[in-house]
């Protein structure tokens, strides 16, 4: 048996721009459905919002969205929850980087840290934070195992 663990962004309003902008970044097509395709909603003012969507890529990052429910309330918060991706492959971390970069405020930019070779984090223009990382390499594994050089100063 296996599960999965995949983040579900909650929007009021700009969940189907943020899965497009997902998709975008990460090279996939998104998949939605609308309140009004599953017939949740009798308000035609939600007819065309997200109620389920979902990006996911064939090495495996999933992001799932939607717009909360009618009447629900809404309140993203601060610092409320990250989306961490970690791999270990730097053009691969790098290119996904590259696709959120756009009208984002960058937290810490990509580049050496002290637990990575290759780390940032930014806060995308949907006031969604997310965490990049390249693992390190573990003891006895080859030097650049992450396609990074290590030794750089």
């Amino acid at each position: 048996m296996s599960i999965t663990t995949t983040p579900h962004l909650n929007f009021n309003g700009d969940a189907r721009a943020a899965l497009e902008f997902y998709g975008t970044a990460l090279g996939v097509a998104p998949v939605m459905m609308t309140y009004g395709q599953m017939g949740a909603s009798q308000d035609p003012a939600w007819a065309d919002r997200i109620v389920w969507g979902q990006v996911e890529t064939p090495s495996g990052v999933r992001v799932m969205a939607f717009d909360v429910w009618p009447h629900q309330a809404y309140d993203q918060g601060e610092n409320a929850f990250y989306v961490y991706l970690s791999g270990d492959d730097a053009d691969e971390i790098t290119a996904i980087w590259d696709g959120l970069v756009d009208g984002a405020e960058i937290r810490q930019p990509l580049g050496a840290s002290a637990w990575s070779p290759l780390a940032g984090q930014l806060r995308d223009r949907f006031g969604v934070i997310w965490a990049l990382d390249v693992r390190a390499a573990q003891d006895g594994d080859a030097e650049t195992d992450a396609g990074v050089d290590t030794t750089a100063s």
